[in-house]
């Protein structure tokens, strides 16, 4: 034993590293394995009006994802919360997988619950996004590009505004569209803006909308513990800011940024950052 003890005392360091590397490798891995499991996310906000639990299912960043057979998991975990209305925040579509997995999920909530849609930048990025709007109309959903639409919910009525991804329109006819969505609300109803891109927030901020549900940020793919910042977001850089949950705007709107349900579309994994759907509970 004593022979040995100088050899155990030259190796010491060399196994402790040894450990520590491993120790690392496995909490990797499990985060990594924990960004595929998605969950669910009940949000509470307290909006201006006479409001009874409206619940709002947002569903954002899809990529055309897997999540079981007919999209069962999805159309699961949106079924039990028992939304009111469900809102398809833009890229449900992508430009490299295949369609299927999107359409069997717009046609599922279309058939059961009142469905509004814009587009994100994939959409158009695939050069298909004129007929994956054709397809979501088909289902009965509602495409928003500019428009608004109202519904009545529980003694209340919403005015549901959406405007397109800017990736193809342009920032001009994009704001034209924000213009337009705006001006077919009603100041006695309680108005909703659904927007691919939470960075624009300067334009958001010129009007006043309730609440603006937006997404693309994918938690920033790399989502900062305790700081709710990303380590990188597409259109907002390194130590993105709107990344994760609700903000509130300089001129009092609150802004939900969904981190979405992207998995195998993206090639770089999510750390700290699951997939997730987003029930707002407005009251």
């Amino acid at each position: 034993m004593i022979a040995n003890e100088p050899y155990l005392w030259h190796n010491e360091p060399v196994m402790k590293k040894k450990i520590i590397i491993g120790i690392l490798t496995a909490c990797l891995i499990a985060c990594w394995i924990l960004s595929w499991i998605p969950e669910t996310e009940v949000v509470t906000l307290d909006l201006p009006g006479d409001l009874k639990q409206i619940r709002i299912a947002l569903v954002t960043d899809l990529h055309s994802c897997y999540y079981g057979r007919d999209e069962k998991w999805l159309i699961k975990r949106v079924d039990e919360q028992h939304p009111d209305l469900v809102i398809l925040g833009g890229d449900i579509f992508d430009d490299v997988l295949k369609d299927d997995n999107a359409k069997t999920a717009v046609k599922q909530f279309a058939e059961k619950y009142p469905t509004y849609y814009v587009t994100g930048n994939h959409e158009f990025w695939s050069g298909r996004a004129e007929d994956m709007k054709e397809y979501v109309k088909s289902t009965g959903a509602a495409v928003l590009a500019g428009d608004c639409e109202s519904l009545s919910v529980r003694d209340a009525v919403l005015d549901i505004c959406g405007v397109d991804d800017p990736t193809d329109i342009g920032p001009v006819a994009w704001e034209k569209q924000l213009q337009s969505a705006y001006a077919k609300t009603d100041d006695s109803h309680v108005k909703i803006l659904i927007s691919h891109r939470p960075e624009k927030t300067a334009y958001y901020e010129k009007y006043d909308f309730d609440l603006i549900l937006t997404g693309h940020a994918h938690g920033g793919q790399i989502l900062i513990p305790f700081l709710k910042k990303g380590v990188f977001a597409p259109d907002q850089g390194l130590l993105a800011t709107y990344v994760d949950g609700i903000y509130q705007l300089k001129n009092g709107s609150l802004m939900e940024v969904s981190r979405g349900l992207g998995r195998e579309s993206t090639p770089a994994p999510r750390f700290f950052n699951r997939p997730q759907v987003v029930i707002l509970e407005l009251k």
